[in-house]
């Protein structure tokens, strides 16, 4: 096993961790399991090259603690804070906003083109009250649509990259029991999604099949 074999294994073991729900089965000399390989390694190298970008771009609002990046297992995922985006109890993003969303989706538009979107709504675990939305899963569903209609209809992103979801209250990151916390929930996720294709198990077909032992015959 070479030096730049063994590197590129390297590669796949780091990025395995960052991509969620993939699995991949690899056997010896298989040439498109090597394309596997490399497919993932470059996914990675992209990613991690529009996280730097974005850094840069961002870097007041990271520093400002409106928008966070992170390298996870779903993709690369750009937190903005939800108290930025929405006025509480709101789905129509605020027009101070807007600067944020543009520097995002100029980079999605020209750096990872070929690359899907997700968006995703959270909220803290506060009970609705006064706003009219049925709950919490309501209320991120709806904010997280707005942010893709935002960036369909304002900045001409490809509808067909997009996806939106609400996640309510259940996917926290720090505790809803203090202020900071609660702050912290209320937020929207950008991700952007690499593209993978699983590697499918061997089937029994391409197995080597032993033949089968006929029973004795009694010999008389």
């Amino acid at each position: 096993m070479n030096a730049s074999f063994l590197k590129t294994l390297g590669v796949l073991f780091l990025s395995s961790t960052m991509l969620s729900g993939c699995t991949f089965i690899f056997q010896s000399g298989r040439r498109s399991d090597m394309q596997k390989i490399e497919e993932l390694s470059a996914q990675l190298d992209e990613l991690t090259s529009v996280s730097k970008l974005l850094e840069e771009r961002l870097s007041t609002e990271i520093k400002d603690k409106q928008v966070k990046l992170q390298m996870m297992e779903k993709g690369l995922v750009i937190t903005v804070v939800g108290d930025l985006l929405f006025d509480s109890g709101k789905a129509k993003i605020r027009s101070e906003a807007h600067g944020i969303l543009d520097k995002v989706a100029r980079v999605l538009e020209e750096n990872v083109p070929t690359l899907n979107v997700g968006i995703e709504g959270h909220t803290d675990n506060q009970p609705i009250r006064f706003s009219g939305w049925k709950s919490n899963w309501e209320l991120s569903t709806s904010r997280a649509l707005s942010v893709l209609h935002y960036l369909v209809n304002e900045k001409g992103i490809s509808p067909d990259r997009l996806s939106a979801i609400g996640y309510g209250e259940y996917r926290p990151v720090a505790s809803n029991d203090i202020k900071d916390g609660r702050q912290l929930n209320r937020r929207v996720e950008i991700v952007i999604l690499p593209q993978v294709t699983k590697v499918k198990k061997s089937t029994k077909s391409q197995k080597s099949e032993v033949p089968r032992k006929e029973p004795l015959q009694n010999v008389k």
